[in-house]
């Protein structure tokens, strides 16, 4: 809100450390005579202001660059936002305008550039704008078990089989998708199909066989 023609920036950070967006609700500055509309509810005073900045992390740059035109197509096409790269701060800018009818479209905005700067492919981080029960669960090996070494190494090993086959073989019996980032592991999927693509994947931290997880994901 603009008062005497003064601009108050309000900024809101997750204390978080997994969260990597920053939220600021801006205003623009009054040109001419301040005029104020009473008969605007809150929602469509909030939906003029509202503004993101999600930090792409360097091993995300390329990913990014290459699917550009991807990812506006979606959030301006799709969600009628406004989009532009900040080189400068290495991060994308979100802000909503008179074109954006839904109120959490910023939101699922955020949430698919986040899924897209966790490693996701760009088609399986789109189901997050069209799905509403979608979301993203992530926890580190450690939080399962304290591995080191090369313990920590065959433990991932286990995870994602030859040539990938044990996580692709929880992703299509689950419907979920896995990603492994060093020791953090991220699940993208609904909440019913996180619980046994979570669960066969600590089976698998704690040294079942992937056999027995097999068995174990045909009887689900």
């Amino acid at each position: 809100v603009e008062k005497a023609g003064k601009k108050e920036t309000f900024s809101i950070q997750d204390n978080d450390a997994d969260s990597d967006v920053e939220i600021e609700n801006q205003e623009e500055e009054a040109q001419g005579e301040l005029e104020i509309d009473f008969n605007q509810s809150l929602e469509e005073v909030r939906a003029k202001s509202q503004f993101r900045r999600i930090p792409v992390p360097k091993n995300r740059m390329t990913p990014l660059k290459d699917n550009w035109e991807k990812v506006v197509t979606a959030l301006v096409d799709f969600l009628k936002l406004q989009v532009r790269m900040n080189t400068k701060r290495k991060a994308v800018e979100l802000k909503t305008s008179e074109h954006t009818k839904e109120t959490g479209a910023i939101q699922k905005a955020a949430d698919f550039l986040k899924a897209f700067m966790l490693g996701f492919e760009i088609q399986d981080a789109m189901a997050l704008l069209r799905l509403e029960d979608l979301y993203i669960e992530s926890f580190e090996i450690k939080d399962v078990k304290n591995l080191h070494g090369d313990h920590l190494s065959r433990c991932i090993g286990r995870i994602c089989g030859e040539k990938g086959k044990t996580k692709f073989a929880i992703e299509n019996s689950t419907r979920t998708r896995i990603n492994i980032q060093g020791t953090k592991i991220h699940i993208l999927g609904t909440f019913s199909n996180i619980k046994p693509a979570r669960d066969a994947i600590c089976s698998l931290i704690l040294g079942s066989p992937p056999g027995k997880v097999y068995s174990q994901l045909r009887m689900v």
